[in-house]
């Protein structure tokens, strides 16, 4: 994650005073809000017919999804690429490409 992004983010919530309101469970749920405005894009569309009629607006809420994502990690001292890494290698054992190559099956029934 890029740190000038990180601080631009920060600097922009701390001219607002905004941090006050940003504690792990509200920001959890404006993810999660967000993440739903996200997936309005979709509804009732095929995937091609909401990135081409949609694509604008698929932008900006994957931008507010990403951006809670950030002060979310941010309030909680998490190292975004760390836990990024992490997860990786969690799913790397999950899903050894032997067993996963090409397949959308789940970790347990592979």
């Amino acid at each position: 994650m890029n740190e000038e992004l990180i601080k631009e983010l920060i600097a922009f919530r701390e001219e607002r005073n905004w941090g006050q309101f940003h504690n792990p469970k509200d920001l959890a749920i404006s993810l999660s809000l967000e993440a739903s405005e996200l997936l309005e894009n979709f509804q009732w569309k095929t995937s091609e017919e909401a990135v081409s009629q949609k694509r604008a607006d698929i932008a900006d809420e994957l931008a507010d999804v990403l951006i809670y994502a950030i002060y979310l990690a941010q309030a909680m001292d998490l190292d975004i690429k760390d836990i990024v890494r992490d997860k990786m290698r969690k799913n790397e054992a999950k899903y050894p490409v032997d067993k996963a190559y090409g397949k959308m099956t789940k970790y347990t029934e592979l």
